[in-house]
């Protein structure tokens, strides 16, 4: 029996969180087991996740991101930026940091303006997204 896989257009979020991951621990100059240690976790799985391989759970996600002192809600910004961003790629061709990605999801600058809360978060460079109707 033969197998297809169908092409992928987008990574996995485990991937992208992976790679988040080991972006931070290297430019904090932290090894692999000086970070799962301060995680609580071996340094074979910490090494699994990075690579996309694993799928962690919450909890593994929280102390992971602690022992690099990196919230959540950052964290999780950084992963849907980078995930967006390739959408974008993928179903518009458009390289720029805003616009529609295809999905209904715009970027903060391609929202009105009205000054309230959104607006402020993306000046100050939060994450701010909207559902189309």
């Amino acid at each position: 029996m033969e197998i297809t896989r169908r092409p992928r257009f987008e990574p996995l979020w485990r991937e992208v969180l992976g790679r988040r991951f080991r972006a931070r621990r290297e430019l904090q100059k932290k090894t692999l087991t000086e970070t799962a240690a301060r995680a609580g976790i071996s340094p074979q799985y910490l090494s699994e996740v990075e690579r996309g391989l694993k799928d962690p759970s919450s909890e593994i996600i929280a102390a992971i991101a602690g022992a690099l002192e990196v919230s959540l809600t950052a964290l999780t910004a950084q992963v849907a930026n980078e995930m967006l961003g390739r959408q974008r790629l993928d179903l518009t061709g458009s390289t720029g940091p805003t616009g529609s990605t295809g999905l209904g999801l715009t970027g903060p600058t391609a929202l009105p303006r009205s000054g309230g809360a959104a607006d402020q978060s993306a000046a100050s460079g939060g994450v701010v997204l909207s559902l189309a109707a």
